[in-house]
């Protein structure tokens, strides 16, 4: 029966299997069978033999395992004797295959090897045709050979034919057999390595096993015909390779890797189900110079060993990139691993030789924790008389390594006197063929451990020595214990009393009630292939709660317990070590990949991120997206340091995050990922936001000096600016900003350096003053309309119908008429606002209604009005339904009042108010002061209204209390005498608005004023001084501008309508003015930044240190485009020093 088997190899030849579940390593049954090397599935295993040549187990089953031989017997028809075997000369011959094409008589089918034997002799197959018909005798009838042969027998059958079928068993189940050389081919060299795999690579029921081999003369060979019926496979076959191969390791699906001479590995690409012996190579350099001598290959996973033994993994590795992206070490010493048929590791420790698994390793934690030995004692009914006391209970097979007092005692002699055994080192496997080879034993004796032999008369002499063993002392009875004579590399260095015992054992008197069992040899080779062991197996495979793990820098060979119950645990020194080791985290998931190439469509892709963590950790987290195109494996990748914002957005009522890297911001072009459902959507949102956050070493919550940006959705974005941000040896491009996501659905957000955070929300009704006095959550909720017009003609006949002309507008439109927009396909802004209302006819549109909500005009261009005349043919009325949002983020509300505008005085870090000046503008257009407000209170106490004659749009403080302000009718004023004992000021100077131009928002710096006109133009106020701050000139300084915000170092940030260079769809673009200094004010270029979706709020560090505040508000138009990049964003914005 197929199982979850382990099997492993000794130093000495002999092989051992141990069953998952427990129980003892037991010796293979052939006592004389010597193997190097194992490769196992699950469902047989191969072996090569310190011979060179190929053995197969195959695990017993109650279905036995037949091939069908067939062949048929072809005659003729002639007018003298009828049916007979004399053919025409241009005929088949009598015997032949189906085809008729190669001769097939009886006498050529023989037993492919001594491991099959005959089920009984040939017959005739009665059912050819598919029924039965034993008056035929199984013949079949046909004009001619080449023609459809039938049952029925006609005047015309001149050539007939029968099927002959004959089955043959395999009789070696269960035990290790030979694989015969093939026939009538040149036998291929010694074989030195062996490896299985590719079981999963198809999903049919019957799991073809694809098997590699390596020659001694580095030659790479592939077994084919390897099937259920055919276990032992047809022939080998050479596989071409650029250079000397020294080891081959292959996963249960399409990877395959191999270890050159030189120590460099290559990977096979091109490997399936149609061509499992792939197509070419690819070169992977070793991890370090010492050269890779080992590698091991799993499902989605490969790990190497070093030439120092050490312990490497490879990350990225996947069927889409068989070669992987870079290496991460892993704590541990190994000879060798292993991979198990769901990635788990085994591994035989260098200095040891002990057997290890690696605990914790799963789907996401691919590298698991840490080497748990495997200390499952040999079976008593395979031990010999040479054995060591042990006692020690089977139900834990596998267990951690322990330390113990010296077995002196036990022997009975000093341990001063005696030197402790030491375990041989292996150096090569011809070293281990030597061995095996010399090793003799008596007849009547079951193989045993070979142990060091020393002449009686060099006793003494031995025991003073480092470099030889203890002889061992008379049994009771007189007989003397046999000795094999092996010569063996030992260990350099003296191994401390409280390691465990090597190999060589000592014979001692017995009792009568002694345990006594044979000593764990040192091991060789283990094969995990065909051992599933999952994280829910049963927990007393793996003690781990009492075991000692393995340590980075060595192995110790676990000993035996001297007595049943000795808790264990692991020391603070080694759990550090642990810790340090580097660890690689997978998160796998399907979603739908924007192909941002012709044809633009969404593509199904595997999503992979894949974390590292520990000390070593250089390259950090990296997202890999893998894809088929045109039956092609390709796939994209990004480095999660290297990500700039996660902006969700809604695309084909879709749950759409796009993700920005500098070269896709340069751009214009997002890679964007879609999720099926909003939970999904979450799931990685958070984890991708988790990843980019720990990969910069930010915290969890922002800073005082973050920047903050709403985009035109709502959504809150934080970046963590350097202190250098604003040097000009360190600048940070814009497309480099970092952008994080708060939960939060906002219309703007104004904060200062000492972390006062002020937003309204998204509707103005709704809207109120909100802060980050503590980071509990607390729901926001928005709620908004969408709105779509029914649109009508009329005509003579039936009046005002759906039925307009193949000029007009959709009869269903949004307000320019552009967009089709009915009630069925008509969604909700993104897929996180959920419908509260049906659909229903809206009374208050600007302009007025009729009793039924209709609007009239002489066609859809015209402006539309209330009541109908004599000239108006067209009218419409539009339908609105409301949605909802609900977030929850860390803010607090404060006694509402609808704002549009607010602003915070920028400070320093360092500085203390009694009082932050806080102001803004109601939703009525009053101008407000909020008093109160402090670190500690930064909702404040109350507002003060400030008197205006006519309402306001925008207002600023800046550097020295300045306030500037702008009316809704476009003036200018500046707000005089405004200080920290007189905050809401004493009068308002009216400020000229540049000519022929009204201005609509305004950002003041330190001796700057910038304003933007509703032509989208950028202005600079000239005349600036301390004694004159109204200044006394504009100055056009750009077009194409949105918003600006000037820094209280006169820096200048603008939000770009329209970048040179790039298409209308680059609305939305972060700006930074380069060049500007105190003797140039008004800079001299544009550093172009994230655009479309993301207008940012920050603090500024420059590199005088000097902090204050910079803020500007954002908006942008919504430009329809097939662009697949996300929609423009309306915000406002802060800027910290």
């Amino acid at each position: 029966m197929s199982g979850s088997q382990l099997w492993a190899v000794d130093v000495y030849g002999r092989g051992f299997s141990l069953w998952a579940a427990g129980g003892c390593w037991r010796r293979v049954a052939d006592l004389l069978l010597e193997l190097k090397r194992v490769t196992g599935s699950q469902h047989c295993c191969w072996g090569i033999g310190c011979d060179h040549q190929v053995y197969l187990h195959v695990y017993p089953s109650q279905v036995p395992i037949r091939h069908q031989e067939e062949t048929y017997e072809n005659q003729r028809w002639n007018p003298v004797d009828g049916y007979t075997d004399t053919l025409l000369p241009t005929d088949r011959w009598q015997w032949t295959d189906e085809s008729g094409l190669n001769p097939q008589p009886l006498h050529s089918f023989v037993l492919p090897s001594a491991n099959w034997e005959w089920e009984g002799d040939w017959y005739v197959d009665d059912e050819s045709c598919g029924r039965e018909s034993s008056e035929t005798g199984g013949w079949e009838y046909a004009v001619d050979f080449p023609a459809t042969f039938t049952k029925e027998k006609k005047w015309n059958s001149c050539v007939r034919r029968r099927r002959w079928l004959r089955y043959r068993r395999y009789k070696a189940l269960g035990s290790w057999a030979k694989v015969p050389l093939d026939r009538a081919r040149p036998p291929p060299e010694p074989f030195t390595d062996i490896s299985c795999g590719g079981w999963d690579m198809s999903d049919s029921p019957e799991k073809h096993i694809y098997l590699w081999a390596v020659s001694q003369q580095g030659k790479l060979w592939f077994r084919t015909g390897i099937r259920q019926q055919n276990p032992e496979g047809t022939r080998w076959e050479p596989i071409q390779v650029p250079q000397e191969v020294a080891q081959v390791s292959a996963g249960p699906k399409d990877l395959l890797w191999v270890v050159l001479w030189d120590g460099q590995l290559l990977a096979r690409t091109g490997i399936n189900k149609d061509c499992p012996k792939g197509s070419s190579w690819e070169l992977v350099q070793p991890p370090n110079q010492k050269g890779a001598v080992h590698v091991a290959v799993g499902l989605t996973v490969v790990w190497a060993v070093t030439k120092d033994n050490k312990v490497w993994f490879r990350r990225g590795v996947n069927s889409h990139n068989p070669t992987g992206s870079g290496w991460i070490s892993i704590g541990g010493e190994m000879v060798m691993l292993s991979m198990g048929p769901n990635d788990q590791v085994w591994g035989v420790g260098s200095d040891d030789r002990t057997v290890y698994f690696r605990h914790g390793v799963t789907a996401t934690e691919v590298t698991g924790r840490s080497w748990v030995a495997v200390s499952a004692q040999l079976d008593g009914s395979a031990s010999t008389n040479h054995s060591s006391v042990h006692v020690q209970s089977d139900a834990s097979v596998f267990a951690g390594e322990v330390t113990t007092p010296s077995q002196g005692s036990v022997l009975g002699c000093d341990d001063t006197d005696i030197p402790k055994p030491r375990v041989p080192k292996i150096t090569s496997d011809s070293f281990i063929s030597a061995l095996v080879s010399d090793r003799s034993a008596p007849a009547h004796d079951p193989p045993s451990v070979a142990h060091p032999s020393v002449p009686e008369d060099n006793q003494m002499k031995s025991q003073e020595s480092d470099s030889s063993v203890l002889s061992p002392s008379s049994l009771s009875d007189g007989s003397e214990t046999p000795w094999s004579n092996v010569d063996l590399e030992e260990m350099k260095g003296s191994v401390p009393s409280s390691t465990r015992s090597s190999v060589a054992t000592y014979p001692i008197e017995l009792q009568h009630n002694t345990v006594v069992q044979e000593e764990l040899p040192p091991w060789a080779w283990v094969t995990g292939g065909g051992c599933d062991i999952s994280s829910s197996s049963h927990v007393d495979l793996f003690n781990i709660s009492g075991a000692t793990q393995l340590k980075q820098s060595s192995l110790t060979h676990p000993q035996p317990l001297p007595q049943p119950h000795v808790v264990l645990s692991i020391t603070e020194g080694t759990y550090l070590k642990l810790l340090m080791c580097d660890s690689v985290r997978v998160t796998r998931g399907c979603m739908c990949w924007w192909r941002d190439w012709t044809p633009h469509q969404w593509e199904d892709v595997s999503v992979t991120l894949e974390q590292v963590t520990g000390a070593g950790a250089q390259t950090g987290d990296v997202l890999y997206l893998y894809y088929t195109h045109d039956q092609e494996k390709k796939y994209v990748y990004a480095v999660i340091k290297e990500v700039t914002a996660l902006v969700p957005v809604f695309r084909d009522s879709l749950y759409t995050m796009a993700v920005y890297t500098p070269e896709r911001t340069k751009q214009r072009c997002p890679i964007l990922l879609a999720t099926p459902s909003q939970q999904d959507f979450n799931t990685w949102v958070s984890l991708l936001n988790e990843s980019c956050c720990a990969s910069r070493g930010l915290g969890e919550h922002p800073s005082k000096q973050a920047m903050w940006a709403v985009t035109c959705k709502g959504d809150v974005m934080v970046h963590e600016p350097s202190p250098s941000l604003e040097a000009p040896a360190q600048y940070l491009p814009c497309e480099h900003m970092f952008w994080r996501q708060v939960p939060a659905h906002l219309l703007c957000v104004e904060s200062n350096s000492l972390g006062v955070v002020c937003t309204n929300l998204y509707l103005a009704v709704f809207t109120s003053v909100y802060h980050t006095i503590r980071l509990t959550s607390k729901k926001d909720i928005d709620v908004r309309s969408v709105y779509i017009y029914e649109n009508q003609r009329w005509n003579p006949m039936t009046g005002y119908t759906d039925k307009g002309l193949p000029t007009d507008r959709y009869m269903w439109s949004d307000a320019s008429g552009l967009r089709e927009c009915t009630k069925d396909n008509t969604r909700p802004p993104s897929p996180q606002w959920t419908w509260v209302s049906d659909w229903a006819v809206d009374l208050g549109v600007p302009g007025g209604t009729d009793k039924e909500g209709w609007q009239y005009a002489a066609d859809f261009p015209v402006t539309f009005h209330g009541y109908k005349t004599i000239k108006d043919f067209v009218r419409r009325r539009r339908w609105a339904r409301k949605c909802k949002i609900s977030l929850t983020g860390p803010w607090q509300k404060v006694p509402p009042i609808a704002l549009t505008d607010v602003t915070v005085l920028p400070c320093l870090a360092q500085c203390s108010l009694e009082q932050v000046p806080v102001w803004a503008i109601s939703e009525k257009g009053d101008v407000l002061c909020r008093l109160g407000v402090t670190t500690n209170n930064p909702s404040g106490n109350s507002w003060l209204h400030v008197g205006t004659d006519q309402p306001f749009k925008s207002i600023c403080i800046g550097g020295g209390h300045q306030v500037w302000a702008i009316a809704r009718d476009g003036a200018v004023f500046y707000r005089g005498s405004v200080s920290a004992h007189n905050p809401a000021g004493e009068c308002w100077y009216h400020i000229p608005s540049p000519p022929k131009q009204t201005l609509r928002q305004v950002s003041v710096g330190r001796t700057s004023v910038y304003a933007v006109d509703e032509n989208s133009n950028l202005w600079y106020r000239q005349g600036l001084t301390p004694s004159y701050p109204q200044g006394s000139a504009w100055e056009l300084i750009s077009s194409n501008v949105c918003k600006v915000s000037v820094g209280p170092l006169d820096q200048v940030w603008i939000i770009a309508d329209k970048v040179p260079g790039y298409p209308s769809e680059s609305s939305g673009t972060v700006c930074h003015r380069l060049g500007v200094k105190p003797m140039q004010p008004k800079g001299l270029s544009w550093d172009f930044g994230i655009g479309v979706n993301i207008v940012p709020t920050y603090h500024h560090h420059h590199h005088h240190l000097h902090h204050a505040l910079l803020h500007f508000p954002v908006c942008c138009s919504l430009h329809p485009s097939c662009s697949p990049c996300p929609v423009p964003f309306q915000t406002n914005v802060t800027i910290y020093f």
